[in-house]
């Protein structure tokens, strides 16, 4: 292996003018016509079977020959700017030129368009596990990887630049990879500034490393239930995000405490069904809060809409809506810290029925019972949802698809997510919505049963008459009305859809492809 210690170096400061402690020692010594060095020294002649060159990406100047990106096999070292400004200020001032970030986002970004994407090494990982990460590197540049990489004389090398007595103090003093500090030193508030500038470069680099384990191949990130949503674009405050930015700060009270209430709608055929309905709802909830400072109602809907038409998503999608009470300026759970105003936040999904609409789910009862208004009330439809949660818990644990949960005296509420409707000899039967959500779509069926003819009654339902009846099924914007067929292990009339329920589903699938808001698009 032939190394090449930064031979651009001398062309950078000749052209840049950049100052350095040597930079007259190095122009007289190294040559400084970039071009000239691709072509004869980075690409000329040599006597081995590899040559590395190491280069700066603020070395990578406009006025080079595009060889440099077309030959040659590539790969980007990146270190986090948190543990890299202290010592770099030693040296020389930082600047977010001298970081070089923007240079290899770049780089990366054209050696992409050349159809050579690079792999990508961070010097943490590298640290941690010099062997995975090392072996992976020379898989991917097609060279072989011998245990001798991992440890090295201490001292300099022929090869080591003029400019190794500022720099490579400690390199010189190793004899191999060290793990990463666990307790560095105090950050310097001088250099806060650049810091948060250079980090978004950090870690869009750093999304494109290549992971390892112990088995030296690259992990694979979860399967996403719809592969169309890994690029999708979500509001965050007042501006889209692509779906890995899109996130909120960790003073945010929905972070603080789950302070925040949310909805849920769908799109069909390129409309918002109920959407002023669930607005209504949100707001109330809001009130019910006391947040302060909440966007209008128009705001809203524009940025759902901003959302809906940036993504293409006009029909099967599913929106989940939520606006918190927003950003505090010191962790703690009192309001009075709120002082940004309500975090809106619209996340759009192609999202099919989450349920088994045509064949049916199974329901268990879980021991979790359903808040009590005297605790909180369930008509305010807030993001804290551990009391749900610990019965989905509960649901997954034994099985089924969801689970029923029970009211302070043992009469049926609703599930974990959904309202629930039986039928017992052609009568339709709901719980009241005392401890339960009111949903929406709950509402919008119980005006399709009436005009369907069909006697409906709510009261309180005993978890025996969902054991015994003719049919049951569920309500809910994400899974729209779904047949259950057995609960607690009771088979539920015949155990498949019922006559009452595919009428309700049919009379609800035309609802939802005639009715809805329109997405304003514009025609050009």
């Amino acid at each position: 292996m032939e190394v090449l210690d930064e031979p651009l170096y001398a062309n950078f400061l000749r052209v840049t003018g950049v100052e350095r402690p040597y930079r007259d020692e190095l122009l007289s010594k190294m040559e400084s016509d970039g071009n000239k060095v691709i072509k004869e020294v980075i690409f000329g002649p040599g006597k081995k079977k590899y040559r590395y060159c190491k280069h700066m990406a603020k070395q990578h100047l406009p006025n080079l020959t595009n060889d440099l990106m077309k030959k040659g096999k590539h790969f980007i070292l990146i270190r986090n700017p948190l543990n890299v400004l202290s010592s770099f200020n030693k040296v020389a001032p930082p600047s977010f030129l001298e970081l070089g970030l923007g240079n290899l986002i770049s780089i990366y970004s054209e050696l992409c368009e050349l159809g050579n994407p690079p792999a990508i090494v961070d010097a943490d990982d590298l640290q941690k596990d010099p062997q995975a990460v090392l072996s992976g590197l020379c898989q991917d540049l097609g060279i072989p990887f011998h245990a001798s990489m991992l440890e090295w004389e201490a001292g300099s090398k022929p090869f080591d630049g003029i400019w190794a007595p500022w720099w490579y103090g400690n390199i010189h003093k190793s004899t191999g990879f060290t793990k990463p500090c666990m307790h560095s030193l105090p950050f310097p508030c001088a250099l806060y500034d650049l810091l948060e500038q250079s980090l978004p470069f950090y870690n869009m680099l750093r999304q494109k490393i290549r992971r390892t384990g112990s088995s030296l191949q690259p992990s694979l990130p979860p399967h996403l239930p719809v592969p169309a949503n890994e690029k999708l674009l979500a509001w965050v405050g007042d501006e889209l995000l692509p779906r890995e930015s899109a996130k909120v700060s960790v003073f945010d009270s929905v972070v603080q405490g789950g302070d925040a209430v949310w909805e849920g709608l769908r799109i069909y055929n390129g409309k918002a069904f109920k959407l002023d309905e669930h607005l209504d709802r949100l707001f109330d909830s809001a009130k019910a809060l006391a947040f302060s400072n909440i966007p209008s109602r128009e705001a809203i809907k524009e940025a759902i809409f901003k959302t809906l038409i940036s993504n293409g998503m006009f029909d099967n999608a599913h929106i989940r809506l939520t606006l918190t009470r927003g950003k505090k300026v010191t962790s703690g759970m009192s309001p009075a810290f709120n002082l940004y105003g309500c975090t809106l936040i619209v996340l759009a999904e192609w999202k099919p029925p989450v349920y088994d609409n045509s064949g049916g789910i199974k329901l268990v009862t879980a021991t979790t019972r359903r808040n009590s208004p005297n605790s909180i009330d369930s008509k305010i439809h807030h993001n804290n949802l551990i009391n749900n949660i610990l019965a989905k818990v509960e649901g997954n644990l034994a099985g089924a698809d969801d689970a029923i949960m029970l009211d302070k005296d043992g009469f049926v509420s609703e599930t974990n997510a959904t309202n629930i409707f039986m039928v017992k000899k052609g009568q339709v039967h709901t719980p009241h919505a005392d401890y339960c959500l009111p949903g929406i779509t709950r509402a919008t069926v119980l005006d399709l049963v009436v005009k369907e003819n069909l006697v409906l009654h709510e009261r309180r339902i005993s978890l025996s008459e969902f054991h015994t009846a003719d049919e049951v099924w569920t309500t809910g914007t994400m899974g729209e009305l779904t047949p259950v067929v057995m609960i607690d292990g009771r088979i539920i009339g015949h155990g498949e859809v019922g006559p009452v329920t595919r009428r309700i589903q049919d009379a609800y699938r035309v609802l939802t492809a005639e009715s809805g808001v329109p997405i304003p698009i514009n025609v050009e």
